[in-house]
């Protein structure tokens, strides 16, 4: 009889350590899980867009116009997109800056090739160019900006531009805003009024 109580004792304690160790494995994942996903998904972001532009569209022989400026003065962006692919792609290109102020504003004035969206034919190098104002003083790394369709975004490899001057603050434009309320208030109604209404 005493062999098997110290044997069920002895089970029992195991289950309880097996039970600590468990609950504070969870703790300690709960804890600090968030923080390492956090940390990998970070790394394989940064590998997944540059493989992304290396495999499909490379963005070469980056230029910028000026690394100084004043607000209210221009600079250009410019370079080549190096298609890698057989099949025409669709893409828009853009600039895209990083700062540690919080206002971070250009204005694109020019994107040459002209529009927003164009297409990049397969095997080809097409020239770029994009001219932006600045609209805010800081120190910034501006680098080109290229999202192909159905592929992703991918950057060039950029530059820093100090920007100095006074912010300047553009009008807000009342009558687009009120021209986009309007359509988008049209879409609700269309939307509610062809939902198909639905018995209880």
């Amino acid at each position: 009889m005493d062999g098997r109580m110290v044997k069920v004792g002895l089970i029992i304690m195991i289950d309880k350590k097996f039970l600590a160790v468990t609950v504070g494995a969870i703790f300690v994942l709960g804890m600090y899980g968030p923080n390492v996903a956090e940390i990998i998904q970070s790394a394989e972001a940064h590998g997944v867009q540059a493989q992304l532009q290396s495999r499909f569209i490379q963005i070469t022989n980056e230029a910028i116009s000026r690394q100084s400026l004043t607000t209210g003065e221009t600079l250009v962006l410019s370079g080549a997109l190096v298609s890698l692919v057989e099949r025409e792609q669709r893409g828009w290109i853009s600039l895209f800056s990083e700062s540690t102020n919080s206002g971070n504003r250009w204005e694109i004035m020019a994107r040459d090739p002209p529009g927003v969206v164009f297409e990049i034919p397969g095997n080809s190098v097409t020239p770029y160019a994009i001219t932006a104002k600045a609209l805010e003083p800081g120190v910034y790394h501006v680098h080109t900006q290229l999202n192909v369709a159905n592929v992703g975004p991918g950057l060039g490899p950029g530059t820093t531009v100090v920007v100095d001057g006074e912010a300047i603050i553009k009008p807000i434009p009342w009558g687009m805003l009120a021209y986009q309320s309007i359509i988008i208030a049209a879409a609700y109604v269309v939307t509610f009024a062809t939902r198909p209404w639905q018995v209880i």
